[in-house]
């Protein structure tokens, strides 16, 4: 039976494993000049997300942007509505 800290290192390292893709495909997007309209719709990785509730609206906003290649616009929006 595993112990809760082997279980917790395994989601961790997912976690990282998940955040990695989604930047690599921000950056697929942004080469291939595909919008976030274009897109599928994004989710917030755990970074965005703590820094958005760190109260950082412009380092979540420039992150999620990195990380899925919004436009700002969409970006705002986006970190705005996760902050309300």
């Amino acid at each position: 039976m595993e112990k809760i800290s082997d279980i917790n290192k395994e989601i961790t390292g997912i976690k990282a494993r998940l955040e990695k893709i989604e930047a690599q495909l921000g950056f697929l997007f942004r080469s291939l000049g595909i919008t976030a309209g274009e897109a599928p719709a994004g989710r917030a990785s755990a970074a965005v997300m703590d820094l958005a509730a760190k109260g950082d609206k412009i380092a979540a906003i420039k992150a999620f942007r990195e990380e899925t290649g919004a436009s700002l616009k969409d970006a705002k929006e986006f970190i705005e509505s996760l902050i309300r």
